[in-house]
């Protein structure tokens, strides 16, 4: 959310690494962007950035430039939408970002002399795999020079997989995907991750292999905690409006 204070809550409380949303979160703008990777930033946690669009290399631009170490890329499922997503986050003559700028040193503690030299090997190139098409190519795109890791969105990956009739794919076939992405990872040397929604399942995923994971959002924390209060005091009899989330 573009809310500077919980997030630099969220920040102060350990995790790893924290993502800003503007794909499907309510951050919107670059004005609203910079406010909260400030205060990420300030607490040494890794900020990164998954912008609105495959194709948006705009808003990767500014994300970076405002001191994202990374940067995420949905629906990524060929090689040359790989490569142009490297390419973006990329100072020349690896890639076509431009320079200029100074809030991506100072949020680093150094010159922009200095960060022009290293950010090419310190900035995160993360590609979502949603879709079929992008693991039958997983093995293509996993072994270009210039990609991090792996990150699959779950949801989005289970729509591109629903068949003529709009049916979802049976929890077997969903999950023969997953591990397909998996071994493309472990066999190209690239970290893949997933988005998960609760401790058990990071710690399914963590013993299989998956190495970049992600847990829950700061939405879901606060209307989760929010609705076991309510349940747990019976204000509602045990339901009501916020059970429909």
């Amino acid at each position: 959310m573009p809310a500077p204070f919980a997030t630099e809550l969220l920040a102060r409380s350990g995790y790893d690494w924290m993502c800003v949303d503007m794909q499907h979160g309510q951050v919107g703008s670059v004005e609203s962007l910079m406010p909260l990777l400030q205060v990420i930033n300030a607490h040494d946690v890794p900020a990164f950035v998954r912008i609105p669009w495959k194709t948006n290399f705009t808003v990767a631009m500014h994300a970076v430039d405002y001191g994202a170490q990374g940067v995420i890329v949905p629906m990524v499922d060929t090689v040359d939408e790989a490569k142009a997503a490297i390419a973006a986050a990329r100072y020349p003559p690896v890639g076509n970002r431009s320079l200029g700028g100074s809030l991506h040193a100072v949020n680093f503690g150094t010159t922009a002399g200095e960060y022009y030299k290293r950010a090419n090997d310190e900035i995160l190139v993360v590609l979502q795999t949603e879709s079929p098409r992008g693991v039958d190519n997983a093995e293509a795109i996993y072994s270009l020079k210039g990609i991090d890791a792996i990150f699959v969105g779950p949801v989005d990956l289970t729509a591109q997989m629903r068949d003529a009739n709009g049916k979802d794919p049976s929890p077997e076939a969903f999950e023969a995907m997953l591990q397909r992405v998996l071994v493309a990872g472990k066999k190209c040397g690239t970290p893949v991750g997933l988005h998960v929604q609760t401790v058990e399942a990071v710690q399914k995923r963590v013993a299989e292999g998956w190495q970049f994971l992600a847990i829950g959002s700061k939405l879901r924390m606060m209307v989760a905690e929010a609705q076991r209060l309510v349940t747990a005091l019976d204000l509602k009899g045990g339901s009501g409006d916020l059970a429909r989330y």
